[in-house]
């Protein structure tokens, strides 16, 4: 009978023990620690990362056979499952002893550079996306992934839209001016009727609407006069156009106001008159002073004052 020492040295033991190893099945004293917190050795921990990583290797390639049975493929996707923990488990323990970090959050995209579904969480590989059940979740997932690009197709077609789409350029055609003026006439004639109802006047005559001066009448800013010579062109200033248009507006106004009080008696033209708003100067004035006014208290109290 041969001694144990030479059985070790024999062939077929020095292939059995390295088949063993292959296939994380060593002996008991070098066997995987079921749990990687017990490993102090980073060493150690970067050898059991890379041999879950063969056995995933080994798995994933036999999980393509197509001479397996359904219940061995989702045999096959429980263990490839199990053993992905358990590599994030060795790599966590591997960080937690200063070594590199292997942990990497990158999502798994297609042809189209869209995640594909059911790659976070369980995930299925080869023959285990086929396997009834798993299909119709495939495309569930992918249903509701084409949804949500076509709402988004569907949004995109209101971006980056004109001026036409908001409707500024509604005025351009005057149509829509027209209508508004009419509009604008009938609602001027039933608010006049309703005063006059109201003060006991009688409804024969109906001032007219006021109405100011078209902008298309008026001289633009940047109108151009030629100069004595007829050379050279000249734009004529902004402030004579304001003055003018300024003054007619005044003077429509004191006219519509006249009217207006010879059918209220008790009522003058000048109270009838819209009132005076501030300029842009005068505001800035006042803001000024109550701003000095302001930081003198702040600094002197009301006694500075």
């Amino acid at each position: 009978m041969a001694r144990n020492e030479e059985k070790a040295q024999s062939m077929l033991y020095r292939f059995r023990e390295a088949q063993a190893a292959e296939l994380g099945l060593g002996t008991r004293a070098d066997r995987r620690p079921r749990v990687p917190a017990t490993c102090k050795s980073l060493r150690d921990c970067e050898r059991w990362r890379g041999e879950i990583l063969r056995e995933i290797s080994r798995k994933v390639s036999k999980i393509q056979d197509a001479g397996l049975t359904d219940y061995e493929v989702r045999d096959l996707n429980d263990e490839i499952n199990k053993l992905l923990r358990e590599k994030r488990n060795w790599e966590n323990q591997i960080i937690a002893l200063g070594g590199a970090n292997y942990k990497r959050n990158v999502a798994m995209l297609d042809e189209d550079g869209k995640e594909v579904p059911g790659t976070k969480g369980y995930k299925y590989f080869g023959r285990a996306k086929d396997l009834p059940g798993v299909r119709e979740l495939f495309q569930s997932q992918k249903k509701e992934v084409e949804e949500e690009n076509q709402a988004l197709a569907h949004y995109k077609r209101f971006m980056n839209q004109g001026p036409q789409y908001y409707g500024d350029l509604d005025e351009s055609s005057g149509k829509l001016l027209q209508f508004e003026r009419a509009a604008e006439n009938d609602e001027y004639e039933k608010a006049c009727l309703h005063v006059q109802k109201a003060l006991g006047i009688s409804a024969d005559d109906i001032p007219k609407l006021p109405i100011p001066e078209s902008t298309k009448d008026a001289p633009s800013s940047t109108a151009k006069r030629k100069t004595a010579d007829g050379d050279n062109d000249v734009q004529m200033g902004d402030e004579a156009i304001d003055n003018s248009s300024e003054s007619s507006r005044l003077a429509q106004a004191k006219l519509h106001a006249e009217a207006a009080a010879s059918y209220i008696p008790f009522l003058t033209a000048e109270e009838l008159l819209p009132p005076k708003l501030p300029v842009r100067e005068e505001i800035e004035s006042v803001l000024l002073e109550l701003r000095k006014k302001a930081l003198v208290e702040e600094y002197f109290g009301d006694g500075g004052s």
